[in-house]
């Protein structure tokens, strides 16, 4: 029996101890944002530490940040000419408000028929395990054939904000061929799914001023202009009818699809219906040129994420506020830059606000897009992996969202990030009842044993 075969015997067989030491990592109330949580953090990555340690890793270290530390441990017994694969993930969750929405305590997992409920079982600590128990498989049946780094932080859920400055100082120790990163996740249970494109991100506080303070509506409405239109109207003008964004030469950068990639993101088989379906809404927008897929995966947008002025409690009361607020994101796509999009956005204002108000940005925070070509040495090996454990070949996506990890890997290591992971789009991830399909996870543990085999 070859040395694979027997890894994946040994990940059937031990299908209930993986479960097991999932619900112990999810029992741990890791939230990065909190600060009454930060022992919890802690307690995480000392869990991830030992399981380290438990699979023969070397030089394992939790390694301070200017937030929560970061773990890391290698094995190079592969020699000097074998690749060198790093394994990327969190440990941190994201808050379980509101919890009386939760049917079951987010911070002891259940099964209930074939999922796994808790927080963090699908973002990400199931990919974390997955991860894990692949590698374990491995050793405990036979010997890696690819020296193996791992990097878990604990800061993901809030922006990776130390990891740049982590990864530019210890890029030599970090330096391999590619990263696995597994915060990604499958269409559906029987489709497998390699991301091969984030968008980036560039996210801004917009603050609209008028009067000094709140005034009585009735005494200076009509006579102030109201900074509440005032930035709605602003809001407002950022998109056409169309959907399309207005910020001067915010489109300049943007690459053109090629026929190849418009034909993939056809392939993908989620339907208009799906979409409304999974989302609620009564029908679907965007540009009508470009498919919902190719809207997600390969174009910019321009998103408000909250917007907050005036009065806003129960009953009535008759003000004009002093000021407004708006929250707004744009995904980005590869070739622009937050740097470019803040440019482009101030442009906007400066061209479009009235005299009548005075207008404040800032540029929260920011990350460039990845995009990692479909015949890489790495994308081959998990498509191969996919399509023994699926029986079919996997599908290539670009997925909307941002993940930091992989613009900084690629900037200060040099190496490109391999996008996968097991979770569903209805697992509820930073919802209550967040939950893992179970099925799919044990076929993933399968999956990641044949992919580090593949090489």
């Amino acid at each position: 029996m070859s040395d694979v075969n027997k890894a994946i015997e040994y990940v059937r067989a031990n299908q209930e101890k993986f479960l097991k030491e999932l619900q112990e990592f999810s029992a741990i109330p890791s939230i990065s944002t909190l600060d009454e949580n930060k022992p919890d953090m802690q307690r995480a990555a000392e869990w991830v530490a030992k399981q380290l340690e438990s699979l023969g890793m070397n030089n394992i270290q939790i390694m301070p940040t200017g937030g929560h530390p970061v773990v890391y441990g290698e094995w190079m017994g592969a020699g000097k000419n074998a690749p060198t694969i790093m394994i990327y993930g969190h440990y941190d969750v994201q808050p379980v408000d509101p919890i009386e929405l939760w049917t079951s305590d987010p911070f002891n997992a259940v099964v209930r028929g074939d999922y796994l409920f808790g927080r963090g079982t699908s973002d990400m600590k199931g990919q974390v395990v997955a991860s894990l128990k692949a590698v374990e498989a491995i050793v405990r049946t036979g010997e890696a054939k690819v020296n193996l780094k791992w990097l878990i932080e604990g800061e993901e859920e809030i922006g990776s904000m130390n990891l740049g400055e982590f990864i530019k100082n210890n890029k030599e120790l970090l330096a391999c061929d590619f990263c696995l990163n597994p915060d990604a996740g499958l269409i559906a249970p029987d489709k497998p799914t390699i991301t091969t494109g984030l968008r980036g991100l560039a996210y801004f506080e917009l603050k609209v001023y008028g009067p000094s303070k709140d005034l009585h509506s009735g005494l200076f409405g009509g006579t102030v202009h109201n900074p509440a239109q005032a930035l709605i109207e602003l809001v407002a003008g950022m998109h056409d009818k169309n959907g399309k964004i207005t910020l001067p030469g915010f489109y300049d950068k943007v690459r053109k699809l090629s026929k190849k990639e418009r034909e993939d993101f056809k392939r993908l088989p989620t339907t208009n219906k799906e979409l409304i379906a999974m989302t609620g809404v009564p029908a679907l927008w965007g540009e009508p040129q470009f498919i919902p897929a190719e809207r997600v995966g390969a174009r910019p947008t321009l998103e408000v994420n909250g917007l907050l002025s005036g009065f806003t409690g129960q009953g009535a009361k008759t003000v004009l506020p002093a000021w407004a607020m708006a929250k707004i994101s744009c995904r980005l796509v590869p070739d622009q830059t937050p740097e470019q999009t803040e440019k482009q956005l101030r442009a906007y204002l400066k061209k479009n606000a009235p005299k009548t108000i005075k207008w404040e940005l800032n540029l929260i925070n920011g990350a460039g897009a990845a995009l990692v070509e479909t015949d890489s040495a790495g994308v081959r090996a998990l498509a191969k992996a996919f399509e023994t454990v699926w029986g079919k070949k996997p599908y290539f996506k670009r997925e909307g969202g941002s993940i930091g990890s992989v613009v900084l890997l690629q900037k200060y290591v040099g190496a490109d990030s391999l996008l996968s992971g097991f979770g569903l789009p209805d697992d509820n991830q930073h919802s209550p009842d967040e939950r893992m399909h179970l099925p799919t996870w044990y076929k993933g543990i399968e999956a990641f044993t044949h992919f580090f085999n593949n090489f």
